[in-house]
Parts: structure tokens; sequence; C-alpha cells
């Protein structure tokens, strides 16, 4: 069982290292080698980020989670563009689904929807947060995540990324070797039936199981669908808030805890409010 859990860790680790590597390059280089007028237009641009952001984030891959911590840690995107990754990003839903011979017309379909969901979500955030909450994004500082990681990047653009992957690396390890031992202990149909009792809408459970970082929650979110055990509209809660490792990263490398607690909150409230919506609405896949 041990080395059943090493392997699953390691697997799942590995397959962030490409994301996370060109993340931390491409911080590294707009820091040394980019200007204010350009850091200033990547800024000015990033208003339109939501929509780019919704639209990879549906690629099965949690590494875009942990890139997008990464790069909202440092500014070099809006609260806006992390909110649109996050609801686009669902691990191994994808995976499940063509595993299970769903047709491939439900599969578009219901990539489609978390992805259109993900861009208005992430602009409609972006508009609250500084329109209405009067909130003013940061300015890039690259050079956060350096202070965070207390690590000293003298030694060259590609070492200084070299280290930075490897120490959000060896984090990201940990946190998922600890996951994988309490889902292998308990298993996840257990943790998932602590929420079972709960008097509360299926889509605020299936919320709460989403947020566990973890590719076992969309992969029993997905089959929980598959078998009729939850709605549509609790399907789509739990993988719209799905973030896998990005929303640990997020905490590990920015200092304010508050808007950290604010993000997971934005979060989970837009993925409960999408999920009855299409509840109400009727949709099927």
């Amino acid at each position: 069982m041990i080395m059943d859990i090493l392997s699953d860790t390691a697997a799942d680790s590995f397959r962030l290292l490409p994301f996370l590597f060109f993340t931390y390059l491409l911080m590294e280089l707009l820091e040394h080698r980019t200007g204010e007028k350009v850091l200033s237009r990547i800024r000015a641009s990033g208003k339109f980020g939501p929509v780019l952001g919704g639209m990879l984030g549906i690629v099965p891959q949690c590494g875009f989670s942990a890139a997008a911590s990464s790069l909202y840690a440092g500014r070099v995107i809006t609260v806006g563009t992390l909110l649109a990754v996050y609801l686009s990003t669902s691990d191994e839903m994808l995976p499940v689904l063509i595993s299970r011979a769903v047709p491939l017309r439900s599969i578009v379909y219901i990539l489609v929807i978390k992805a259109l969901i993900a861009v208005i979500s992430g602009l409609l955030a972006g508009a609250v947060y500084t329109g209405v909450l009067k909130r003013k994004e940061k300015e890039i500082n690259i050079h956060v995540v350096c202070e965070e990681e207390q690590c000293h990047c003298e030694d060259g653009i590609l070492v200084s990324a070299i280290k930075h992957t490897l120490r959000i690396f060896a984090y990201i390890f940990l946190l998922s070797l600890a996951m994988n031992v309490a889902v292998e202990v308990f298993g996840m149909e257990t943790i998932a039936g602590l929420f079972s009792g709960v008097p509360v809408p299926g889509e605020m459970i299936a919320a709460l199981i989403g947020l566990i970082p973890n590719c076992a929650s969309s992969v029993i979110i997905t089959e929980l669908y598959l078998g009729g055990a939850i709605s549509p509209g609790a399907m789509i809660s739990g993988l719209l808030v799905n973030a896998g490792v990005g929303i640990p990263v997020l905490f590990r490398l920015n200092r304010d805890l508050k808007q950290n607690m604010g993000i997971v909150a934005a979060l989970y409230g837009i993925g409960v409010f999408w999920g009855v919506i299409l509840e109400l609405s009727g949709i099927t896949f």
C-alpha cells in the first residue's frame, strides 16, 4: 500500500513539473529582462485574462491552477483571471468521462459550460473587485515569490527558476502524499460521506468535496453523477471549485491570508450559485 501511495503521489506531482518550471522561468524573465513599460502593458491587458484563463483551464491538468496561483502571487495576473482558471480546471473529470464511454456530445457540452461559466465569472469577479469593492489590483511584484520562499536568486534566470520549481514541487509532493494517505486509509467515499448528513442542497455538499485538493475528489464527483447519485447541478458545483493543488500553492506563496480566504469563499459561492442555476434550468448532460 505504501509503495502504491508513493507511486501515485509521484505520478501526480511529476506531471506538474513542466508547468511549474515554465511558469517560474517566465516570472524570472519578466523580472530581470522586462522594462516597466512592458510590465505596465501586461497589467493593462490583464482585464481580458479571464477569457484566456477560462479556455486554458479546461485542459485536464491541475498544473494550470498551480501555475496561475504562482503568477497571481507575483501579481502577473488578476484575481479575475485566477478565478477563471480555478473554475475551468477539473483535474480528472475528462479522463473519467472518456473511460466511462460518455457520449462525445455530452463531454463537449460539459466542457463548454464550464469554460463559459469560468470566463463570465472571472470577468464579473474582476469588475466587482475593482468597481464595487473599490480594491486596486497591486502592481506586478514578481520578487515577492523569492521573498516568500526565502531564497536568493542571484544565480541567473535558469538556476533561479529551477530553485523555485523544486521548492514548490517538494511542497506539492508532501501535501499530495498526505492527501493520498488520508484517501487510502479512510476512503474518498467515507470522506465525502461526512457531508451527506448535512441538511443543505446537494450543490453545497458537492462544492465542499470539490475543494479537497486531490484528484480523487473530481473522480468521486464525476462517478457519483454518472451513477445517478447526484444531480447535474451538484456535479457542476463540485467540479467548478475543484482547483486541485492551486489553492494550497496560493496559500503558500500569497502573503495576504485574508485575501486568500476571500478567493476561496468566492470560488465556493460561484460554484454553488452556478450549480443551482443549472439545476433550476433543468439542464442535463
